[in-house]
């Protein structure tokens, strides 16, 4: 996470496109707004568009903007992502789910920082754009899933976060923020004890920080003594590395055990 921290401060006040890699609840878009907030744009606006969240039929107008009866609901002019970040930061979120089609065009506005709204015409960006996604781009441009030419041109300063299960030493910090951000929010302050904390270090984490957040959160709803113990984390199923260094190597004896496993962790 440091050299997380020190990509950051050396890139934020830079106008290069940024790609932000990390699995799911990794706190990529924290990362972006990082950039932002820290880098010479923080004055402007931050705009942030998730690619996966937005039909294709609808993702180009969300982006370049529209004109006024360009198409079928088009009641109003829209300036779109890029115009609106303008002077700013855009942030791609998701990017690598993006349909080919639309690639071709992010590309375009990305080389000549020229945008065309749907039914005008072209007009200049001056938005700095960060794009992030879960997937491996370097796979999918092997398999003909995104293009290329964009991943290089996105891949300009890339920015990896580990996974949370390969910084098993940042669960206790995350866990204690967590905690005080609950009291300050209303509630009371809790502690975790031993037990519980060994509880979260031992935890695969598949859905990382974001997944520690609800735990924390969750426990400090759900329990009435200020001491959180082992017994009041919900943590939904079972403890991955602990199962798999206990599993035989003979593979239809480990499938059986762990099957085991997830049934008594059900249970």
């Amino acid at each position: 996470m440091r050299r997380v921290q020190k990509a950051i401060g050396l890139a934020a006040d830079s106008d290069a496109t940024v790609l932000i890699l990390g699995e799911t609840g990794t706190g990529k878009e924290l990362v972006a707004r990082a950039l932002h907030v820290h880098g010479k744009r923080k004055d402007g606006p931050f705009v942030a568009v998730n690619c996966a969240a937005i039909p294709e039929d609808l993702l180009e107008s969300e982006l370049f903007g529209h004109v006024k009866g360009s198409f079928t609901g088009a009641a109003a002019d829209r300036t779109g992502a890029f115009r609106d970040a303008a002077n700013g930061t855009l942030f791609l979120d998701e990017i690598g789910d993006m349909p080919l089609a639309m690639q071709a065009k992010i590309l375009r506005a990305l080389q000549e920082q020229v945008v065309t709204p749907v039914g005008g015409k072209p007009t200049h960006t001056t938005a700095r754009v960060i794009a992030a996604t879960h997937r491996d781009l370097a796979k999918l441009v092997a398999s003909h899933g995104f293009r290329e030419d964009l991943y290089y041109r996105l891949n300009v300063v890339p920015i990896a976060i580990p996974a949370l299960r390969d910084r098993v030493a940042d669960i206790t910090p995350l866990a204690g923020h967590f905690l005080a951000r609950a009291a300050a929010s209303g509630g009371r302050h809790k502690q975790l004890d031993a037990a519980a904390l060994d509880k979260l270090r031992r935890h695969a984490w598949p859905g990382n920080v974001r997944e520690l957040r609800n735990v924390i959160e969750r426990a400090c709803i759900m329990t009435r003594a200020d001491v959180i113990g082992p017994g009041d984390i919900d943590i939904s199923g079972i403890e991955l590395k602990t199962a798999l260094s206990e599993l035989d190597a003979d593979l239809p004896t480990a499938v059986a055990q762990l099957e085991t496993k997830m049934i008594q962790s059900a249970l």
